[in-house]
C-alpha cells in the first residue's frame, strides 16, 4: 500500500495509502449468574434450621472492532487532466457484541494528522490535492484537482447502514463523522453470522492539467464507537443548520403560529443527505405564502412533505425559479422541453411563470358541484375545502388538476406516456423550490431507489399490499382519504386517496396513486382536468 513508482512528465502517480483504525472497546456488563445451595438441618426434636446462598458473577465484557481487508490496492496512474472513480476496493469489517449497536466514524488523517483530507505532494505541499464533491460529466480544464470516497454496505444479515451521503462519493470528513451505524449488536456466532458484516471503500480522483507530476498519499481512518445513540444523528434541522442556511420568522397564516424556521426553498440533495435521522419531523416554511409542512426522511432514503400541499393559485404570488419548482421554459429555436410552457419567461437566468388569467383556486364547502371548475387541460384549477370536520383544510391541503400540478397553462399536447422513460417527465412542478412531483414507473418497487417512488413507499411501509391501505394513513406517511374531483364535483370523499405523480400516461391522462382500505392502486391512469393531491418530496 502506497507505492512509488516512475512516471512520465505527461502523468501524476496518485498513490492512495489506506489506513484502518480498529478500536476494541472493553466494557464490563455483568451478567449474574446465580447457583443456590440450600444446606439445612432438621431435627425432630427442634424446629430450628440454618441456610446459605453461593452465587457466582460472570463480567462478560463488550468486544467491539473494526479492521480492514484490502482487496485491490487503492492505486492508480492517471494523465493530467483525467477523471478515474473506483479507484481500489478495502472490506472494513465491523463487529460488535452490543446488543444496543454501534457508530462507525470517518476521517481524513494525512500526514497522520487527523483532520487532514489532502492527498499529500511528495514535491511540496502547495501542491496537495484537497478533497471535494463533484460531478465527472461536468469537469472541465478548469476543475480543480480533487478526490473523494464511497462506501458501499454488504448484503449480509449484519451489515451496516451507510449514511446516505456517502453511498455517492463524497467528501472525506475533516471532522470525526458517522458514515455508517447499526441500531443492534452484531451476533456472537463467528463462525457463520457475521459473513456480510462489512461495507467496502472506494475513491475517485480528478487531476487538473496543471498538476505536477509526483506521488500523492492520502488517509481516511475509521473508528467504532457504541453503544447506538439516535439523538447522535443528523436531523433535517441539523442538516440546515451545518449547510449553513439561515431560518426566517413567520406566522403561518392557517394555525396562527409564529416562530423560526428555515425555509422549503432552501432543501437541497446535499441537505436531504446529511440527514441520518430517519423518520422525525420538522416544519420547515413556503416562503411564497409563509405555510408552514411537515417534512421528514423516510425510508426510501427520500425526503418528504409529510403534509399536503396547500398553495393557492392567485396573482398574489409570483412563481419563479428562486421559489417554486421550475427549471426549464420553452425554447422554440432549439425546441427544448415540451410546449405545454405556455406562460414561461426567462429573464437573467430566473424563470418565472404566469398562471393563465382565468387560473384560480377555488372554495368549496361540500360534495356539491363546485361552481367554477371546469373540465379543462388548458388552464391550471385549484380546490379548497375548507370547511371539512374530518381533516382540516391544512392537513388536507389543495385539490389540483394535472395542469396545474405541473405548473402549466396547457398540458394537452402531453400525447406520450412516460411511465417507461420518466426523463420525459414534466421538469417543473407546483412544489416549492428544491421539492418535485413523485414518480410512477414500470420499475419494481422492491428495488433501492426505485423510480416507482409512490410503490416503493408502499413496499417499505406497507409490504407491498394492495389490498389494504390502512398503513399509508399512519405515521410516518400520513396520507389522507381525500376523494377527488371528478364531473365538476367532489366524488368518494372521504372513503379514496388520490396523489398527482409527474408521470405522464399519453393523450389526456396522467398517472397517479389511488386507494382506500380494501385496494391499493400504483399506477393508476386518471383524466388530467380531474382533481387530486399534491404530496412533494425533496430533489
Amino acid at each position: 500500500m502506497g507505492h512509488k513508482v516512475k512516471q512520465s512528465l505527461m502523468s501524476s502517480r496518485i498513490d492512495f495509502f489506506y489506513y484502518a483504525f480498529r478500536n476494541v472497546l472493553l466494557v464490563s456488563i455483568p451478567l449474574l449468574v446465580v447457583s443456590s445451595v440450600v444446606l439445612s438441618h432438621l431435627s425432630f426434636h427442634s424446629s430450628a434450621y440454618s441456610s446459605s446462598t453461593d452465587s457466582v458473577s460472570l463480567s462478560l465484557p463488550t468486544s467491539c472492532t473494526i479492521s480492514a481487508n484490502v482487496l485491490t490496492p487503492h492505486n492508480a496512474t492517471l494523465v493530467n487532466g483525467q477523471y478515474e472513480g473506483n479507484i481500489g476496493n478495502t472490506r472494513i469489517n465491523a463487529y460488535c457484541n452490543d446488543n444496543n449497536g454501534y457508530f462507525i466514524y470517518a476521517i481524513g488523517s494525512s500526514n497522520d494528522t487527523d483532520g487532514n483530507t489532502d492527498l499529500v505532494s511528495n514535491i511540496n505541499d502547495s501542491y496537495n490535492i484537497h478533497t471535494n464533491v463533484y460531478d465527472s460529466s461536468t469537469i472541465t480544464a478548469n476543475t480543480s484537482s480533487s478526490w473523494a470516497m464511497k462506501l458501499t454496505s454488504s448484503n449480509g444479515t449484519y451489515a451496516p447502514t451507510i449514511v446516505d451521503v456517502y453511498n455517492n462519493y463524497n467528501l472525506i470528513p475533516s471532522t470525526d463523522t458517522i458514515v455508517a451505524y447499526r441500531t443492534s449488536g452484531t451476533s456472537m456466532d463467528l463462525d457463520t453470522d457475521l459473513t456480510g458484516s462489512y461495507f467496502n471503500t472506494t475513491y475517485e480522483i480528478y487531476t487538473n492539467p496543471i498538476q505536477p507530476a509526483g506521488t500523492y498519499l492520502g488517509k481516511v481512518k475509521y473508528t467504532m464507537t457504541h453503544p447506538y445513540d439516535a439523538s447522535q444523528l443528523t436531523t433535517i434541522e441539523k442538516a440546515f443548520d451545518i449547510a449553513g442556511k439561515d431560518k426566517v420568522q413567520v406566522t403561518d397564516p392557517i394555525t396562527g403560529e409564529t416562530g423560526d424556521y428555515y425555509k422549503m426553498q432552501d432543501m437541497s440533495s446535499r441537505i436531504c443527505s446529511l440527514t441520518t435521522a430517519y423518520e422525525i419531523e420538522e416544519k420547515l416554511v413556503d416562503i411564497r405564502d409563509n405555510k408552514l409542512y411537515y417534512v421528514s426522511k423516510l425510508k426510501d432514503g427520500h425526503c418528504w412533505m409529510t403534509e399536503n400541499l396547500d398553495l393557492d393559485i392567485n396573482s398574489s404570488i409570483s412563481f419563479n425559479s428562486n421559489n417554486t419548482d421550475l427549471n426549464a421554459a420553452y425554447n422554440s429555436s432549439t425546441g427544448q422541453y415540451a410546449e405545454y410552457n405556455d406562460g414561461y419567461v426567462e429573464n437573467d437566468g430566473i424563470i418565472y411563470y404566469t398562471p393563465a388569467s382565468n387560473a384560480t383556486t377555488i372554495d368549496f364547502q361540500n360534495t356539491g358541484p363546485i361552481i367554477g371548475w371546469q373540465n379543462s387541460n388548458t388552464t391550471p384549477y385549484s380546490a379548497s375545502k375548507t370547511d371539512s370536520a374530518e381533516t382540516g383544510h391544512a392537513s388536507l391541503g389543495n385539490y389540483y388538476n394535472w395542469t396545474a400540478a405541473i405548473a402549466s397553462n396547457n398540458s394537452s399536447s402531453l400525447t406520450q406516456s412516460t411511465l417507461s422513460d420518466i426523463s420525459k417527465n414534466p421538469k417543473n412542478s407546483i412544489c416549492p423550490k428544491g421539492w418535485r412531483l413523485p414518480t410512477v414507473s414500470s420499475e419494481s418497487e422492491s428495488l433501492a431507489g426505485s423510480t416507482n417512488e409512490f410503490g416503493r413507499l408502499n413496499y417499505i411501509y406497507n409490504g407491498g399490499s394492495t389490498t389494504t391501505g390502512d398503513k399509508l394513513l399512519l405515521p410516518p406517511l400520513q396520507f389522507v382519504l381525500s376523494g377527488s374531483i371528478g364531473g365538476g364535483r367532489l366524488n368518494y370523499f372521504p372513503t379514496n386517496g388520490t396523489y398527482w405523480s409527474s408521470t405522464n400516461g399519453s393523450d389526456s391522462v396522467a398517472y397517479s396513486i389511488f386507494f382506500d382500505r380494501n385496494a391499493i392502486h400504483l399506477k393508476e391512469p386518471y383524466a388530467r382536468f380531474g382533481g387530486r393531491l399534491a404530496r412533494c418530496l425533496a430533489r
